[in-house]
């Protein structure tokens, strides 16, 4: 799976493109360029030199060729420090695929290619930009950078992500967590893509992880990444069935009819639980169906950023 050639066929990315261009324009504040102005390597803008500023960036090779005095404005080389979590124990890499594309996706492959995503726009604000993966262990750590070298390997990280599948049957999300929240010291937005599943713990232990990494004034967002239509909907033709937990081994034989409207009351109850213990301790929470593209997870972005800044 070539992310890179995947991510311009993202849907949506078109509109996120238009708001990219509104925010060059000065449009909307914030939202890439920084409202604070730095003196970076790159600068962002011309503006006309007013007598009494400093003369130390004024364009001289711009004024030979105009005759007038322009000054170089710059954006800070970092605007934001954003932090990518994702979780690819076994259970995310459920529905099984014989091949992944764009159209047909499981929750790792999905989660993979919406941080690859998100990088795209970060790379774009220059943003910097971390990564943490884990499975049954803490696979893989970088921490916020903003360089194109950086970019490509955290790029090949997520490719690996979406094509490897961890043979161990328990994850220990809460223990990384906690592990990653202390690795992060200077502020900055943090993205969670799991599915929440566990087998080891209740889910109690989980948001003291979560919490954890609101701490130093973190913002964290919770992408709920699932596949609706089968562990929610649980939409199965009434043939019996051999329903295998991914994390655990255990199965069970059934009509999925036998069990539909409990398992569908069952599901939707732990969902609003989640959601209510999001908001109990300030964490974003985002529902994240494979099943319906990435435009829910970078219009979270967008409005988060803005937020943020």
């Amino acid at each position: 799976m070539d992310l890179q050639l995947e991510l311009n066929k993202a849907g949506g990315f078109k509109n996120l493109e238009l708001l990219a261009k509104q925010v060059v324009e000065g449009f909307i504040a914030g939202m890439h360029k920084s409202p604070f102005h730095g003196f970076s390597a790159e600068f962002a803008e011309h503006k006309i030199y007013n007598q009494g500023e400093s003369t130390k960036h004024i364009d001289w090779k711009l004024y030979a060729k105009t005759d007038r005095l322009y000054t170089k404005r710059y954006d800070e080389e970092t605007n934001l420090r954003c932090h990518l979590i994702l979780d690819n124990s076994t259970s995310m890499h459920y529905p099984e695929t014989a091949g992944i594309t764009i159209d047909n996706l499981n929750k790792s492959a999905f989660s993979a290619l919406a941080c690859a995503s998100l990088m795209h726009i970060l790379k774009k604000q220059r943003d910097a930009v971390g990564l943490s993966i884990y499975s049954d262990t803490y696979d893989f750590y970088a921490p916020e950078k903003g360089s194109e070298r950086h970019h490509q390997m955290l790029l090949s990280k997520l490719s690996e992500a979406a094509v490897s599948k961890s043979e161990s049957k328990s994850t220990e999300t809460y223990t990384y967590l906690h592990q990653i929240a202390e690795k992060i010291h200077r502020r900055s937005l943090i993205f969670v893509f799991t599915d929440m599943f566990q087998t080891s713990e209740d889910d109690e232990k989980l948001f003291e992880a979560l919490r954890h990494l609101k701490h130093n004034k973190h913002e964290v967002v919770l992408f709920h990444v699932f596949d609706k239509t089968r562990e929610l909907a649980f939409e199965f033709d009434n043939r019996p069935k051999r329903f295998i937990d991914v994390e655990t081994g255990e199965h069970i034989n059934l009509y999925p009819d036998n069990i539909k409207d409990n398992y569908e009351k069952a599901v939707k109850n732990y969902f609003k639980s989640l959601r209510l213990k999001c908001g109990q301790y300030r964490i974003k929470y985002v529902e994240a169906d494979i099943r319906k593209g990435f435009n829910q997870i970078l219009t979270t972005y967008m409005i988060e950023r803005q937020k943020f800044v």
